[in-house]
């Protein structure tokens, strides 16, 4: 009795591995989607903004990346030339600039 149920969950097992293999670009897109979806929760909630931006940066790339599996290759470069390499690298830039006029103002008071 309980050999049939093993084949059972063995035959299971086996219909849901041939399942994910048929269809490894929908796995690979919902880890995808966890990676952004986790990227951008860590956009609003890290304390830091320098962290905030380049978290930012793995937002734009999960868009690009997703561009790609749209077969649509051409926003993908430009999402990732525009987006990740100048509007991310502008943003961490302005933060590092403001952080230090901000330091100085906390040494004047000092």
């Amino acid at each position: 009795m309980s050999l049939i149920n093993l084949d059972n969950i063995w035959s299971g097992v086996c219909d849901f591995a041939n399942y994910v293999w048929s269809n490894a670009d929908l796995v690979a897109f919902l880890c995808l989607a966890a990676i952004g979806i986790t990227a951008a929760i860590f956009v609003i909630k890290d304390r830091l903004p320098v962290h905030s931006a380049f978290y930012l940066a793995l937002v734009f790339v999960t868009v690009a990346v997703t561009y790609f599996f749209l077969e649509a290759e051409f926003l993908g470069v430009v999402q990732v030339l525009v987006y990740v390499g100048a509007i991310t690298i502008l943003f961490a830039f302005s933060i590092m600039l403001t952080r230090k006029y901000i330091n100085e103002e906390d040494f004047n008071d000092e």
